[in-house]
């Protein structure tokens, strides 16, 4: 039994094939072979939270790449990691705005009784579950150290 993120990919792949839209069906076929690899890796089968953390990495790779891309002016590989990074945006929880980050920092402070930076780790033990796949965790790591800091 698959993931409803997978389920997900897989109807939106069919429907690729039938479109005949050929780079959103490379898009969704390389998330795919993706899922595939780390279920015969690791011997397991994935679960919803996983496959979020799997977008969420494949995300931040197509952000990594369309900044490099765009500081050497190469607009047309850019726009080819911007188009991918939309298709497998879709397939994320929409995004938490830096306010509702900044409360699930708070409480989950309040919950862990973390007051130095030694602790920031058990701090983003707490926080990272709950904005996985739905924050960037460059931002989220600023935004625990500010706290931690305050």
């Amino acid at each position: 039994m698959s993931s409803a993120v997978q389920q997900a990919i897989s109807t939106a792949t069919k429907q690729a094939m039938r479109d005949r839209a050929k780079a959103r069906l490379g898009v969704l076929r390389m998330i795919n072979a993706e899922f595939k690899r780390i279920e015969v890796d690791e011997r397991i089968e994935l679960d919803d939270s996983r496959c979020l953390a799997v977008l969420d990495k494949m995300s931040k790779q197509r952000r990594d790449a369309l900044d490099q891309y765009k500081s050497a002016d190469r607009q047309d590989l850019a726009d080819i990691e911007e188009a991918e990074l939309a298709i497998i945006q879709e397939f994320l929880p929409t995004a938490l705005s830096e306010d509702e980050i900044i409360a699930i920092v708070a409480a989950a402070k309040t919950e862990s009784g973390a007051a130095s930076m030694q602790e920031m780790g058990k701090l983003m033990a707490l926080v990272k579950p709950q904005v996985q796949g739905r924050a960037d965790m460059g931002a989220v790591s600023k935004l625990v150290k500010a706290a931690l800091s305050a």
